[in-house]
């Protein structure tokens, strides 16, 4: 009768290894959509405000739609800028108003901290 030897393997430690590779994929994978989501927004944001000051009146009109659901004391110093060079009575009327109600949103919010 030949000698036989038989190996048994613990597969339990190969299934914690892919599990581990699996779980660390995923921890990288969201990391990078966290870094590229920051990365679009902060882009988003510095290309509204460039546009802003744009000589395309249409694109003006854009940023202030877009600066509008912003509501910072950054976009209130920026909005101020452009009711200072902003021609056209239509676009200033708009900026005006959106100017007021972020002043009053960030006033409302600042005394409720308070």
């Amino acid at each position: 009768m030949p000698d036989r030897v038989v190996v048994l393997r613990d597969e339990s430690n190969e299934w914690i290894g892919r599990l581990a590779k699996i779980g660390l994929g995923i921890l990288v994978g969201a990391a990078a959509l966290g870094v590229a989501g920051v990365w679009l927004a902060h882009d988003q944001m510095a290309r509204h405000q460039r546009e802003l000051f744009s000589t395309q009146p249409l694109r003006r009109l854009a940023a202030l739609g877009y600066l509008k659901g912003q509501p910072a004391v950054d976009n209130v110093l920026l909005l101020r800028d452009y009711l200072a060079w902003e021609e056209r009575p239509l676009l200033r009327k708009r900026a005006a108003g959106i100017l007021a109600a972020m002043e009053a949103e960030l006033a409302s919010e600042n005394s409720e901290e308070v």
